[in-house]
């Protein structure tokens, strides 16, 4: 299978219906980059993908797949068996996808309590404990959350485009928090 070959055609499909790629994106839930890469043939799209860029194009998956285009249609059951496997893959990532999403909420509650048992300072320890301490509570609440979004993205409830904008102002927003919390603490004493 030549990558190239096949992202020189996806561009050939693309130029062909006067669109761009911020449409197709737009299209398939994909950001432009993405099909900038199934283009140069740096990447190649899921196989979900790949058959809805069939059903777009109106080609055979297996034209997309040689690069090129061919005569006569796709045989029915081949197209059945590869949605069929593409059902499966999307079966298999949703059951991924609850497991580790009970993993990350375990997760997230236990550096949620660490950090509060750190914030109100319930261990009284030294400084240089009490600072790593809420350090590693940080880090492992970030964590949780990017984790949290990888898992949305993956069993597909939040665009993959969309996923950096929430990043960009859940932190924000974190930090906002942070800082009226410890000023609030600072004033209060603890």
């Amino acid at each position: 299978m030549d990558q190239i070959k096949i992202g020189a055609f996806l561009r050939e499909l693309r130029k062909d219906r006067n669109l761009t790629q911020e449409a197709i994106a737009g299209k398939f839930g994909v950001t432009q980059r993405s099909v900038s890469r199934w283009e140069n043939g740096t990447t190649m799209p899921d196989i979900s993908v790949l058959i809805e860029l069939a059903d777009f194009y109106d080609v055979d998956l297996r034209e997309i797949l040689n690069g090129q285009r061919r005569t006569g249609n796709m045989n029915e059951d081949l197209k059945e068996t590869l949605v069929m496997v593409s059902d499966y893959t999307n079966e298999e990532k949703k059951k991924i996808g609850k497991e580790l999403g009970v993993m990350t909420w375990v997760c997230a509650l236990f550096f949620l309590v660490m950090g509060l048992i750190n914030i109100f300072r319930l261990n009284m320890a030294s400084e240089y404990a009490y600072s790593t301490a809420m350090c590693c509570s940080v880090l492992g609440i970030t964590y949780c959350f990017m984790n949290f979004l990888n898992l949305l993205k993956i069993t597909g409830k939040i665009k993959k485009n969309v996923q950096g904008r929430i990043i960009f102002f859940s932190i924000m927003l974190f930090i906002v928090l942070y800082v009226i919390f410890g000023i609030l603490l600072f004033n209060n004493g603890l």
